[in-house]
């Protein structure tokens, strides 16, 4: 326990100033990247529209579809 105290204590100046640089670059990261994934928003979104108000019909049918599938197969399968 004492060590650890001990190495906490005496943090060297190679290791401040390597922390400092590391702290910058981060900050200067941040400032020079606006799109982190290089696509502008705005021309992403430019052909594209709202779900219509019947767009929840669509997953339910999906669903139900989806579950009579697996449904004839299990009766395939049993049979």
């Amino acid at each position: 326990m004492g060590i650890i105290v001990n190495q906490n204590e005496n943090r060297s100046q190679l290791q401040e100033k390597l922390a400092t640089e590391l702290q910058e670059k981060a900050k200067k990261r941040a400032i020079e990247t606006t799109h982190v994934d290089g696509v502008d928003d705005m021309t992403l979104l430019e052909n594209t529209k709202k779900t219509g108000s019947l767009g929840w019909l669509k997953v339910v049918i999906g669903i139900v579809v989806l579950l009579a599938l697996v449904w004839v197969a299990s009766k395939i399968m049993g049979n």
